[in-house]
């Protein structure tokens, strides 16, 4: 999650590109995806998903993404409660949050259907836990209206990063499991338009 959070805000970057940098550029949460893998067991994997994020680029360069940790959805109602309740703990952390500030005039030239490889530092506050990460995505101009990002590759987040090791053993322990792996891989695709 860690690194694609911050791919998701390197996204917004681009975005910025392909239109006058006075006007801030959203997320659309509609047309985009955010998902991660578990592997329990061993070998038995499973894709799960965010439905609630937001994002923005401001003119000046700074840019946020807030993925809201309640919209987890793995496909089975027990299992998204026991992951807000005991891995994210949202009671307490609601949201992660990722934030960088971006050279919007490096991005200025992407052009309708080009494609880029970036590269952002950013930091990701998850889990009450702020860290320093940057991550590689693909951006292609789709019109001057709207970019699309995506992974490049799966980027991987580790638990321990973010103090979720103990919640994900009590996961472990109230499902019955031998092993539910600490290394998530997680992938995106998003699309950002101006406003």
């Amino acid at each position: 999650m860690r690194l694609a959070l911050t791919a998701l805000i390197a996204s917004l970057a681009a975005s910025c590109s392909q239109a006058d940098t006075a006007s801030p550029w959203r997320l659309d949460a509609d047309q985009s995806s955010l998902a991660f893998v578990s592997i329990k067991s061993g070998d038995i994997a499973e894709t799960h998903r965010f439905s609630g994020f937001t994002g923005s680029v401001m003119p000046d360069g700074r840019a946020e993404l807030v993925i809201d940790l309640a919209t987890v959805e793995t496909g089975i109602d027990i299992r998204n409660e026991r992951m807000r309740e005991h891995l994210f703990e949202t009671g307490r952390f609601t949201d992660a949050r990722v934030t960088t500030t971006l050279d919007l005039a490096a991005l200025a030239d992407l052009g309708t259907g080009e494609r880029r490889a970036i590269t952002l530092p950013a930091t990701l506050d998850l889990h009450g836990v702020a860290v320093t990460i940057e991550a590689e995505v693909m951006v292609t101009g789709i019109d001057d209206q709207a970019v699309l990002v995506e992974s490049r590759a799966p980027v991987l987040i580790h638990a321990a990063d973010h103090d979720l090791a103990d919640g994900l053993l009590t996961l472990q322990d109230l499902a019955g499991l031998p092993s539910i792996t600490p290394v998530v891989p997680v992938t995106f695709s998003l699309i950002f338009t101006r406003s």
